[in-house]
């Protein structure tokens, strides 16, 4: 904003030099950012702030240097002389909800020329071009009162009727620039009974402008809703000093006061006669007021202020105010829309005390030697576990693309599919609030692999979240991981399958928790390998999934790897968390030895190995320490549909070393019942 300290001097009797004015403005937070000398006047460039509209003009800089300078602010007259009879355009709001106030007053007989000279130079100094008298006012009275104007020739409007409303379906306007412009519908006009005569507070229309033959004059003074211009400014990719001002919010009590010192400057300049104002305010402004509480702002900015002092710097700044025994109520002019709450009454405060004045003092903080939470804990654990396990940690937006949820076959009953969508998503990539966090590590993968990395295993802990009706999301803490391993040519066998090497990273993670009611399921999920995934169960209820990407999927991320094998786990923290004992009991070291035995056996393809090991686990009898499997086989010597399933058993007991006999017997009662139990054979037999 240019600032003329000429102009300035107008509204407020002051004996500083510019140098003096701009060090005051910038200690109040309106920088002022370079200075220019024209026809012996200092002009100043004051960079006003987005908050701060009502500083977009002289009396708006002047208010607040006479608040700095506690001088008296003298506001202009409207000097219309005798008014004429009632203004012969008839004045509609239809979108009330975009147009809060809508005034004018027509000037009749006036007489289109140059501006007198007084106002070129001012308007020139700020950075404006003359037209003629009538724009040239509106634009005068723009950079003065800070509320923009327009004149209409009323002439051209048909049935000397306005009315404020929204684009219709197909609206154009050839705007005062020459361009012709398409319309959205969400974009705010003014229209005569027929067409749109201009572009709600960005511009007006060049079939109603202002010319040489212009007599009869229609002036709009009105309150557009800040958000509406702001959205067609943006669309149509038009900016003007009106837009400027009204998408940062004008002031709606104000601009009756613009309207008329516009009118009796154009009665005065071009010899036309003014209309009694209409009026269109279907709404009136209602302040609120404040409450601000002495002890709270002196707490706040490290200050020792009166009560006095306080609110004799709102009074000063145009606030009404009501002292109360502990605090005071600030009302808000119309022309402070920014100021809501206590704390800007603390900002308003501080600025005109003085920021220099405020003393530096080092905070208090109380160091104590606090406890980590248990889920603090608990995470830094899982962490450590997976990178133990040669995985590094990821972090990803909370952000998916919904077609992944398409890539990965997620039927539409899902309840991953209940996505929350975003209102204002950057892109199609970032739409939706992710359900799952397999879509982020698929992509993680995929931009490793593009950059030459063969060897990939990642994870992440983070929050998804699913639409439950609600207010909020549900949002549940998971973790994933990806695995990917090139089978390039190496030195040595591996002979270990990937699946099994994040089954065991998983593992790890569970017997670091201490957890034990762990169970692994043939999967359901379709985006899954069958027969190379299963689903996790804890204490029965299905937590998550690990297994290897069905190879259609694999091949439709195109990684141009010789039969990529990706293994996917997902798994739910909190439910893994709240499985955690609350506390760790403790056995002596065992002080007898153990004896081992194998089982072989042949069973029907379809038994999981795992039922089997409950079966072991389950047997009545002290002596059992631990039964896994080390061994599964199908192929040669095997029949079709049948597989060869080996365990080792563990037999220990507390109180003395135990002999063969004692176990024999034991064993013997077992494979007895697991033949019976599970239909199968003893391998060898």
């Amino acid at each position: 904003m240019r600032i003329p300290i000429e102009w300035l001097r107008e509204f407020l009797d002051f004996d500083l030099s510019a140098g003096e004015v701009s060090m005051k403005l910038t200690m109040v937070g309106l920088e002022v950012e370079a200075s220019e000398e024209i026809d012996g006047d200092t002009v100043l460039e004051v960079n006003v702030t987005p908050n701060r509209p009502d500083c977009l003009s002289i009396i708006g800089i002047a208010r607040e240097l006479a608040a700095l300078l506690d001088l008296p602010l003298k506001m202009p007259e409207s000097d219309i002389g005798e008014e004429g009879g009632p203004c012969e355009v008839n004045v509609g709001i239809i979108d009330d909800d975009l147009c809060q106030r809508y005034a004018g007053r027509a000037i009749i007989g006036v007489k289109t020329a140059d501006s007198p000279d007084w106002i070129k130079k001012r308007i020139e100094k700020c950075g404006m071009r003359p037209i003629n008298n009538i724009v040239d006012i509106t634009n005068y009275m723009l950079l003065e009162m800070g509320h923009p104007l327009h004149a209409f020739d009323m002439d051209t409007l048909n049935a000397r009727a306005i009315r404020v409303a929204r684009a219709s379906a197909g609206s154009k306007i050839k705007t005062l620039d020459g361009v012709d412009r398409d319309l959205s519908e969400n974009a705010l006009l003014i229209w005569d009974s027929a067409r749109p005569v201009a572009i709600a507070g960005v511009m007006g229309g060049a079939d109603t402008e202002v010319s040489g033959k212009t007599k009869n004059v229609f002036l709009e003074s009105a309150y557009f809703y800040p958000s509406s211009i702001r959205r067609t400014s943006r669309t149509l990719g038009l900016k003007t000093e009106a837009s400027y001002r009204f998408e940062r919010g004008t002031d709606i009590e104000g601009l009756v006061k613009a309207l008329d010192r516009a009118a009796g400057l154009i009665a005065r300049i071009t010899g036309g006669t003014v209309s009694k104002r209409v009026d269109a305010y279907p709404r009136p402004y209602d302040s609120k007021k404040i409450k601000a509480r002495y002890q709270k702002i002196n707490r706040t900015l490290g200050t020792a202020l009166s009560e006095d002092e306080m609110t004799g710097i709102m009074k000063r700044l145009g606030f009404g105010v009501e002292k109360a025994a502990d605090c005071f109520f600030a009302t808000a002019p119309s022309f402070r829309t920014d100021v809501k709450n206590e704390i800007d009454i603390v900002e308003e405060i501080a600025r005109f005390h003085g920021y220099d004045r405020i003393p530096v003092t080092v905070p208090r903080v109380p160091v104590s030697g606090g406890r980590k939470s248990k889920h603090y804990s608990y995470m830094s654990l899982i962490k450590e576990s997976l990178r133990r396990s040669g995985f590094s940690e990821v972090v990803n937006y909370s952000f998916m693309n919904y077609s992944m949820l398409d890539l990965l076959n997620i039927s539409q009953d899902d309840p991953r599919r209940k996505t929350v969508v975003l209102r204002n998503p950057l892109n199609v990539e970032e739409s939706h609030l992710r359900t799952t966090i397999t879509p982020s590590l698929i992509r993680n993968l995929v931009h490793n692999v593009s950059m030459g990395i063969r060897d990939v295993r990642l994870f992440e802990t983070a929050r998804v979240f699913t639409a439950s009706g609600e207010p909020l999301p549900h949002e549940v803490h998971h973790l994933g991981a990806i695995y990917l391993r090139d089978k390039s040519p190496v030195l040595w066998k591996e002979d270990a399958p990937d699946l099994y090497t994040v089954k065991g990273a998983l593992e790890a993670v569970i017997k670091e928790l201490k957890i034990e009611d762990v169970r692994f399921q043939p999967s359901s999920e379709m985006f899954l390998h069958k027969g190379k995934s299963s689903d996790i169960y804890l204490s029965g209820k299905k937590a998550g999934y690990i297994g290897v990407l069905h190879p259609d999927i694999t091949e439709a991320l195109s990684l141009k790897l010789s039969k990529p094998e990706v293994v996917m786990l997902e798994t739910d923290l909190d439910m893994l968390m709240s499985l955690i004992p609350d506390a760790m009991v403790y056995t002596p070291i065992p002080r007898y030895p153990y004896i081992e035995r194998d089982i072989a056996m042949i069973v029907d393809e379809s038994l999981r190995a795992g039922d089997v090991i409950d079966l072991i686990r389950n047997y009545k009898s002290d002596l059992i320490e631990e039964a896994v499997i080390f061994d599964s086989y199908k192929g040669k010597n095997i029949p079709d549909g049948m597989k060869s399933l080996a365990f080792n058993i563990r037999y220990r007991a507390k109180d003395r070393t135990l002999t063969d006999l004692e176990i024999e017997s034991v064993h013997r009662d077992i494979v007895e019942t697991l033949v019976k139990r599970t239909g199968g054979a003893l391998r060898g037999a």
